[in-house]
């Protein structure tokens, strides 16, 4: 028996991902990122014998993109002094922990440099490489390297 589920895109997985795509051109803006990575679509089928995710990626976002801003709220992964990866949420009324494929769409952040002080919950803005992430066990679909906070 083949069962599907269709959910909505989330860039949140806590595997570790290997493979990315390559990075494209420029993009930022605010609320156009957020738009962008909920426009992503994700399909879980699961099967007796077999787990696969597959996604369709906007076109702008299939080679990644070089540079992107993002601004969001910080979820901690970590209670480290030097903070070098957290998510980044659109809304602070969605936990994006809890597994409902209707919370809000996350983000995985990885800092160029650590930050020495960052709050949970604190509205912050990112500049990275943000990377397609096409691995079919997992249903993160994007992660931002290399990022700074502005």
């Amino acid at each position: 028996m083949t069962r599907r589920l269709t959910t909505s895109a989330i860039a949140l997985a806590t595997a570790q991902v290997t493979v990315f795509a390559p990075l494209a051109p420029v993009m930022a803006a605010e609320t156009d990122g957020w738009d962008l990575l909920k426009s992503i679509e994700t399909e879980e089928i699961i099967t007796d014998t077999s787990y696969e995710v597959r996604k369709i990626f906007p076109s702008e976002l299939k080679d990644g993109i070089e540079q992107f801003d993002l601004t969001g709220y910080v979820v901690l992964l970590w209670a480290d002094e030097n903070v070098q990866e957290f998510m980044l949420i659109s809304d602070m009324g969605f936990c994006p922990f809890c597994g409902d494929p209707e919370h809000g769409t996350a983000l995985q952040v990885s800092l160029e440099n650590p930050a020495a002080t960052l709050e949970e919950g604190a509205r912050i803005t990112v500049r990275g490489a943000l990377e397609a992430v096409t691995d079919t066990e997992t249903t993160q679909t994007t992660r931002l390297v290399a990022a700074t906070i502005l």
